[in-house]
């Protein structure tokens, strides 16, 4: 879903001398947020359905096993979206309270190419490759 919005997306080209996330910018990054918000609702709707239209008791164990298995990955998929819209929720309300686009970490543009790739993003990249090298050590 994320990858066939940023395809219909048409990437933002400030103009000259036009400040960081001035009021045109950010309608535009809440117009991907919205359309990003409202495509994922639409997938869970579907996939609800399509879980309940499925579901069939087999007699066979192995067909039952088959069902449950595509289930489980069906509800992981709709949790993982589920926590994505929960996620673009606190964007737009950073959006409204003027702190979107500045990491929150260290205060920084997180800058536009970056939020284009992921509107959500909340760390600038020197930030969040500090926070994952961190993460790596302590996995292991």
């Amino acid at each position: 879903m994320q990858q066939d919005l940023r395809k219909s997306v048409v990437s933002y080209k400030p103009k000259k001398d036009e400040p960081y996330m001035s009021d045109e910018q950010l309608a535009y990054f809440r117009k991907i947020l919205e359309d990003l918000r409202i495509g994922l609702g639409q997938d869970i709707d579907r996939a609800v359905h399509m879980m309940q239209e499925e579901a069939t008791v087999f007699a066979d164990p192995n067909d039952r096993a088959s069902q449950e298995s595509d289930m489980t990955l069906e509800l992981r998929n709709r949790d993982r979206e589920r926590k994505l819209i929960k996620k673009i929720d606190e964007t737009l309300a950073k959006i409204d309270a003027g702190e979107y686009g500045y990491c929150e970490n260290c205060g920084v543009e997180i800058g536009l190419k970056r939020l284009e790739a992921r509107p959500t993003a909340s760390l600038c990249i020197d930030c969040k490759t500090l926070e994952e090298i961190r993460e790596k050590q302590l996995a292991k």
